[in-house]
């Protein structure tokens, strides 16, 4: 059985995962070593998105852990942890072709089913509400109470309230396994062997060789565009906009059609700063850090095709990144497998901002013996077992 709580736990990765256990952890007094093979929010923390947010999502787990992430958002936000970093927005989800408002109209029930608030606006109340859209968007449907964070501002909130110091540069390169293998006894790194009655890996792609799962996670390449700010468009929308197309690049929806090159969809997100975030692209292929012309061309190209105005603000930079996925396309999240004190969460993909702060709270409720808020039951890193290709350390 799990022991009661430890006094102190090691973390492998400073990215929103690993800072929020940090975080957690120590306001129960647990002293926590935190280390990472970079520095904090280097990885695909700090090449995110920044969506808090339920809108893409089918009913079941991922569902569930969303609604519970962006909740968990909402209540640190009034109690001033995230008080200037969480911005509360809708998703407004636009379909543009037949085929898009045949999936929208069914996902759009999904998530009222569900217990999302939901609305679909009729052309007049849509040109209203939105009068910089195209006037090609068919069908609209606003999904409420959704929100947006800047993943290294999160991680930086995270470190400074809870006050625990990143060891930078300073990889975990394994586990120490205490003689009969049932428990660690803390990390090995460069620098020296260190002690901890528990450890938790958040390494993101890390985590495959420091647990031996390189079969089970996949790197997941994301191509995203910053704009120069446009105050007067960006206050014209109420939200971001989100394609119908995005929920086909994701999967979100069965559809006929074939998968779209580069798994190209589209979200444009206002930002507080009065800026564009234009994305995106979903890769198990190609460059993992450059972003290409063709991939940035053709989503600028289907955002100003969606917000014409767009057409008259400057791109100035756009940026790549990798996100960590799992094979079955749910995350590993909980105890590792034949080992009572060492535990995983990793392979969020595109979901690591909603789902940071929730995962390392479940995660430090785990860590000390209680019942994690978030159900974690589908995202249980014994699913895969010990196999050829899973080794599990």
């Amino acid at each position: 059985m799990p022991f009661a709580q430890p006094s102190s736990v090691v973390i492998a990765g400073s990215g929103i995962v690993g800072a929020a256990a940090a975080y957690f952890l120590a306001r129960r007094g647990v002293r926590v070593d935190l280390f990472d093979a970079d520095v904090p929010a280097s990885q695909a923390t700090g090449a995110a998105d920044g969506a808090v947010s339920v809108a893409s999502k089918r009913p079941g787990p991922m569902m569930e852990a969303a609604l519970c992430g962006i909740a968990l958002y909402r209540q640190l936000a009034r109690d001033g942890l995230f008080a200037d970093c969480f911005k509360s927005r809708s998703t407004f989800i636009v379909a543009t072709s037949k085929a898009e408002c045949d999936v929208l109209e069914a996902h759009s029930k999904a998530l009222a089913g569900a217990g999302v608030r939901t609305a679909t606006l009729a052309p007049q109340a849509a040109r209203n509400r939105f009068p910089v859209l195209s006037p090609d968007a068919l069908m609209i449907v606003e999904v409420h109470d959704e929100g947006h964070a800047i993943g290294y501002q999160i991680v930086h909130r995270f470190l400074t309230a809870a006050g625990v110091v990143v060891h930078r540069g300073h990889a975990v390169e394994s586990l120490l396994l205490a003689s009969d293998g049932s428990r660690v006894e803390g990390v090995a790194t460069a620098k020296g062997d260190v002690r901890a009655d528990a450890v938790v890996v958040a390494a993101g792609t890390g985590s495959a060789r420091l647990l031996g799962i390189e079969h089970a996670l996949i790197p997941r390449k994301g191509q995203l565009l910053i704009t120069e700010r446009a105050r007067a468009l960006n206050a014209a929308m109420p939200g971001a906009i989100m394609s119908g197309r995005y929920l086909l690049s994701k999967g979100s929806q069965n559809a006929p059609q074939a998968k779209l090159p580069k798994g190209l969809g589209l979200v444009i997100d206002p930002l507080q700063t009065g800026q564009f975030l234009i994305g995106g692209t979903r890769e198990d292929h190609g460059d993992r850090r450059n972003n290409d012309i063709d991939a940035v061309s053709r989503i600028l190209r289907d955002a100003v095709a969606l917000v014409p105005g767009l057409a008259d603000v400057r791109l100035l930079r756009s940026f790549a990144g990798v996100r960590t996925a799992v094979i079955d396309g749910l995350p590993l999240v909980g105890r590792l497998p034949h080992l009572i004190n060492a535990y995983v969460a990793t392979g969020f993909e595109g979901d690591g901002i909603c789902l940071g702060p929730i995962t390392g709270k479940a995660i430090s409720q785990m860590v000390c013996g209680e019942t994690p808020d978030m159900s974690l039951a589908a995202f249980d890193p014994a699913r895969f077992g010990k196999s050829e290709t899973v080794a599990w350390v």
